[in-house]
């Protein structure tokens, strides 16, 4: 993959400098002010003439490389994790949802999805493959698997509710947290939350297996310390959203008082 062109990145110098947009372990919005493959405003000044106006088809050439922009390994990963969510959820319940044989296969269809999760933004964010679509459709697949798996492990009896309320409340209300909380600047995942995020992937596999004897006791206690973790990392979002928020509102109050002075 290092052959990858400048091009497939959206053609634009601009993003080289810019912040990752894809989300994290732990479902991090990019930074703000990241404007997925756009061109950088170097770019823009070298195509305008001096008269500031650009030149004829500019507008429509720019839009062309970034509709292409989209059709990257990047994003194809992506979209191959929200197709997944369909197929894992007939293969779950295919055969009334208890036969081995269709738990392994959607087993499987879920391991590709977390794997795929692992690549899509390391690859997103190594080769300058960022875009919008990658922004707002990543977090979205990642949810829609996991919110997938544990709806259907508690339909069939497998998991108490009180557990997927809690995971996906918690994976929920921390994803809307940091987007409101993204004007004043990015709350990276942080090891607890990748930890957390591993921990879950492990603990939803094993109980999408029919495991029998000490493999469900394990699956048990694994389960168990992810739901920790969840209840712990979530908590310390909300600490930092917090902070963040305060230095925020102080550094804005700050710059405020020096420009009036």
């Amino acid at each position: 993959m290092t052959g990858v062109p400048a091009s497939a990145a959206g053609g634009s110098s601009g993003a080289r400098g810019a912040a990752s947009g894809r989300t994290g372990a732990d479902g991090a919005p990019g930074a703000a002010g990241t404007s997925g493959h756009g061109p950088g405003a170097a770019d823009r000044e070298a195509q305008e003439p001096t008269g500031g106006k650009p030149p004829r088809g500019g507008k429509i050439a720019a839009a062309a490389v970034n509709q292409a922009s989209v059709w990257n390994v990047a994003n194809l990963l992506t979209m191959l994790r929200l197709l997944l969510v369909p197929a894992f959820v007939f293969l779950m319940l295919a055969n009334g949802g208890y036969d081995p044989a269709w738990r392994s296969f959607a087993w499987a269809a879920f391991a590709i999805a977390m794997i795929t999760d692992l690549f899509d933004g390391h690859l997103a964010r190594t080769y300058n493959l960022v875009t919008d679509f990658g922004k707002i459709a990543d977090p979205i697949a990642d949810k829609a698997i996991m919110g997938a798996a544990l709806i259907c492990l508690s339909a069939l009896g497998d998991l108490p509710w009180w557990v997927t309320a809690v995971i996906l409340g918690r994976e929920i209300g921390i994803t809307l947290l940091r987007f409101l909380v993204i004007r004043y600047g990015v709350i990276p995942a942080s090891r607890g939350g990748k930890l957390k995020t591993l921990t879950q992937g492990v603990a939803v596999g094993m109980y999408v297996l029919a495991l029998t004897g000490w493999l469900a006791t394990l699956r048990f206690w694994v389960m168990a310390v992810a739901v920790v973790l969840t209840v712990v990392t979530g908590l310390d979002y909300v600490r930092q959203a917090i902070v963040l928020r305060r230095r925020g509102i102080a550094e804005r109050r700050a710059a405020l008082e020096e420009s009036e002075a």
